[in-house]
């Protein structure tokens, strides 16, 4: 069975709205201001765009709220087409913890790994509805580390349980990720070298080949 191509269908909906010469609004999860950075110079030219930053996976605090400095740094010294703006959340540790208790030594991009990208996005998905957009997805299928495919899955079966649609992404696609360091270098974004949560920072501490999430 072949995979879906989900940037064509990214850019079916796209091409759908400049036909209808409607802006929509979508909420868009941000995992690092490196990820976002190519996810908002190209979704910025077709829609209205507020940033959530949800990640309560990230470890230590300090690193939180380093993280989140940084996405408002980048969505401040960047010009978009249409503007950006920002939603930031308080640092909540015991959301992500008590999802992945009994999986803490489950292999990276495994079960706990899925379970977080739920998690996310489906606070994203509240959000969204609750606020009224008009779409929500997240700038994590950006990373060749993270399964775009059950990224999509999850988010389309939000979009049915929440009634707010998803837009469908594969970010990486089009050389994205390599947009995003190029940009990463040019706003001089801080790249951290694991993904966030305490578990992929001890495996950092056992292989320091270990590559960056983003």
């Amino acid at each position: 069975m072949n995979k879906k191509n989900y940037q064509k269908e990214l850019e079916k909906i796209i091409h759908r709205h400049i036909q209808e010469k409607f802006i929509p609004s979508l909420l868009i999860h941000s995992c690092c201001a490196p990820c976002s950075s190519y996810v908002l110079e190209y979704l910025s030219n077709y829609f209205r765009i507020t940033v959530l930053y949800y990640n309560p996976n990230i470890f230590p605090k300090t690193e939180y709220e380093y993280r989140i400095l940084e996405q408002e740094r980048f969505i401040n010294s960047m010009s978009f087409f249409n503007p950006v703006q920002l939603i930031r959340t308080e640092y909540t540790p015991e959301d992500f913890y008590s999802i992945v208790k009994g999986l803490e030594d489950a292999e990276e991009g495994g079960e706990r790994c899925l379970k977080c990208y739920r998690l996310r996005l489906e606070y994203a998905a509240k959000t969204a509805k609750k606020l009224g957009f008009d779409y929500f997805t997240t700038t994590l299928s950006i990373s060749p580390l993270k399964n775009a495919e059950k990224l999509n899955e999850i988010g389309l079966e939000l979009e049915k349980e929440y009634g707010i649609s998803y837009l469908v992404s594969d970010f990486k696609k089009k050389n994205g990720y390599q947009r995003s360091v190029e940009l990463s270098k040019e706003y001089k974004l801080y790249r951290q070298n694991y993904c966030g949560c305490v578990y992929s920072a001890k495996r950092l501490e056992k292989n320091q080949d270990f590559r960056k999430c983003e």
